[in-house]
């Protein structure tokens, strides 16, 4: 009786038990929690739509900027004002948000040194991505530009121990070949006196600019793998990391830029119109919410991101430039689409 008595005790903590893990899992998929993931979504899609727009406009209106064929503006110098933007949006917001006393003792070096090297990696990136543009049109660069995600994915395996499905690497194959097809069929091969009679735009890339786009590339996913690691490891706010990423980059883009002045270049902000400040404040935004996917999302978020660039660049290109496409253009962009659907599928 008493054996009877204790196991049917048992039985009883077992259904309340059990009734409760039965009510907890019903109060996850409360209307509040559904709500709450719906917002984050919605967020999450307008940043990386806004991220979308920007990075596929970049070389458009650059290539509005040109005068007589040439970027009348200072890379350098552009660059410098797109890190100050950065730093004092960063130190904003970490005003707004009460975070000032994190700067009130002077930092510890080791917190603050890992932040050196994406520094010194995006400033070699964004001035390449102005040099390329007197190499290339805009739309070769954006093209060739997405080589960098097989570039970034072949680092984030290495580096950080990602490990990719055998579709995902084969989608990195087909870009690479997308990349060598358009390259191919950009070249400047005809002969100048037929080029110099022809005076529409077209596709071109010299082999000087796919040497750029390769370095570009290997800097691009190198910078992203070791600022994603920095972000992540350490338990600081995303606003001062921020702050002490974008002080390094202030200081040595400075450097470049004066040294660049004192040399007898141009001016400081010479040459510059209103389509180079929206570019300037265009950069510096994406480079801000950039920081943001790193340190919340990952990788991989970033190559949709520059993958579905190539949509509104090519469109720019289109409407504002009046880009012709050669009759091979659409097969390099059909391998990237396969690419894209195997490795985000």
């Amino acid at each position: 009786m008493w054996n009877e008595y204790l196991l049917e005790i048992k039985w009883g903590f077992f259904c309340g038990s059990l009734r409760m893990i039965v009510i907890q899992n019903v109060g996850t998929r409360s209307p509040a929690r559904i709500r709450s993931q719906w917002a984050s979504r919605v967020k999450w899609g307008l940043l990386l739509s806004l991220m979308v727009l920007i990075y596929g406009s970049h070389a458009p209106l650059i290539a509005l900027t040109k005068v007589d064929g040439r970027v009348p503006f200072s890379a350098s110098s552009s660059v410098l004002m797109i890190e100050l933007a950065k730093l004092l949006v960063s130190l904003l917001s970490l005003v707004l948000a009460g975070g000032t006393a994190s700067l009130s003792a002077p930092p510890n070096p080791l917190l603050v040194a890992p932040y050196a090297v994406p520094a010194v990696l995006y400033t070699l990136n964004n001035n390449l991505v102005v040099l390329m543009q007197a190499y290339m049109d805009p739309s070769s660069y954006q093209m060739l530009s997405n080589l960098k995600i097989a570039s970034t994915a072949l680092l984030y395996s290495v580096c950080l121990g990602k490990r990719l499905q055998a579709a995902q690497w084969l989608a990195l194959g087909l870009l690479t070949a997308a990349g060598l097809c358009h390259s191919y069929s950009s070249l400047d091969l005809e002969d100048p006196v037929g080029a110099e009679a022809d005076k529409a735009p077209r596709l071109h890339v010299t082999a000087w600019g796919l040497f750029l786009v390769l370095v570009y590339c290997f800097v691009s996913g190198l910078a992203a793998v070791y600022t994603e690691r920095v972000l992540k490891s350490q338990k600081l706010p995303l606003s001062l990391q921020n702050l002490y990423l974008y002080m390094f980059g202030v200081a040595i883009n400075g450097l470049s830029s004066f040294s660049s002045s004192s040399a007898g270049d141009a001016s400081l902000l010479e040459g510059y119109s209103g389509v180079v400040w929206v570019i300037i404040a265009g950069q510096a935004t994406n480079g801000l919410l950039m920081s943001v996917v790193l340190k919340h999302g990952s990788g991989i978020t970033r190559l949709f991101v520059i993958s579905a660039s190539m949509l509104v660049n090519a469109l720019l290109s289109w409407v504002v430039l009046g880009l012709q496409l050669t009759p091979f253009f659409p097969v390099p962009c059909a391998m990237i689409a396969l690419a894209a659907y195997l490795y985000y599928r």
